[in-house]
């Protein structure tokens, strides 16, 4: 399935998402935007969808924002409609979905694309991969939640020198910093992103809902508030069928067949 700038495909019950502007870097214009969040709200809604894999065409993850486009008076949104149309409506459904995202990054991430990849559950890049956050090098600041995220990531001293100073990171060192959760060999990239998708696709879904949600709220609760969602969702979970699932594999000393129910 396509559309235009964004390719779908549905396998093994992955969802791989594939930014399709790779001419310009897989940066984004309106038409992309839009069309990323309706297709993510597919994915959301298709039981047949267990696990998401978000990765681009080409040579690039993202470039961020298609500069093109806002210096076009004729196509222009301007920057309150790119973020409040675009690019938060983006991030909030990767942070909302109950189920695992992964951010494949296949190429440079820069600026609205490398935060993209930050908010989603698990990024997995290959060595040639780099992350920059370009905002300040054309006097802007950072968005897409980036200045939520990556302090959170890899602390606030760390963070507020590469949004200032722009600095590429590679993906060696994003993963060192915690920025990211694997670095891969190229040759072995794409078979690494997959693997981790079709794993997480077979695992217990609701629990993986349960557990984004949950650490989704550790951002702001108080420790007491914390336990409260915990004692809530663990008594959740252990109403699902997949609880039950495997527990009765695990008695029966075999392995779990999850339904994602």
């Amino acid at each position: 399935m396509s559309n235009n700038s964004i390719l779908l495909k549905i396998e093994n019950k992955v969802a791989y998402i594939t930014l399709n502007r790779p001419e310009v870097f897989n940066s984004f214009n309106r038409e992309m935007a839009l069309s990323l969040q309706s297709i993510m709200d597919d994915c959301e809604s298709n039981n047949d969808v267990r696990a998401i894999v978000l990765t681009g065409n080409g040579k690039a993850f993202c470039a961020g924002q298609d500069l093109k486009e806002v210096t076009n008076p004729e196509l222009n949104p301007g920057f309150k409609k790119i973020l409040e149309e675009h690019y938060n409506p983006i991030i909030a459904r990767i942070r909302s979905i109950k189920k695992p995202i992964i951010a494949a990054v296949n190429g440079v991430a820069a600026g609205a694309g490398a935060n993209i990849a930050l908010a989603c559950d698990i990024v997995i890049a290959h060595e040639k991969v780099s992350f920059i956050q370009a905002f300040s090098l054309i006097g802007l600041v950072p968005d897409s939640a980036g200045t939520f995220f990556l302090p959170r990531l890899i602390g606030f001293q760390k963070a507020l020198a590469l949004a200032m100073l722009g600095d590429k990171v590679t993906a060696e060192e994003a993963e060192r910093l915690g920025m990211i959760y694997k670095v891969t060999a190229l040759e072995n990239f794409e078979e690494e992103a997959q693997n981790t998708a079709v794993k997480l696709a077979n695992m217990p879904t609701k629990a993986l809902g349960l557990i984004k949600e949950l650490f989704n709220k550790s951002m702001t609760n108080t420790l007491d508030e914390q336990l409260a969602l915990e004692s809530k969702l663990q008594i959740e979970a252990a109403q699902s069928e997949d609880y039950a699932e495997g527990v009765a594999a695990f008695i029966e000393k075999r392995k779990p067949q999850f339904k994602g129910k």
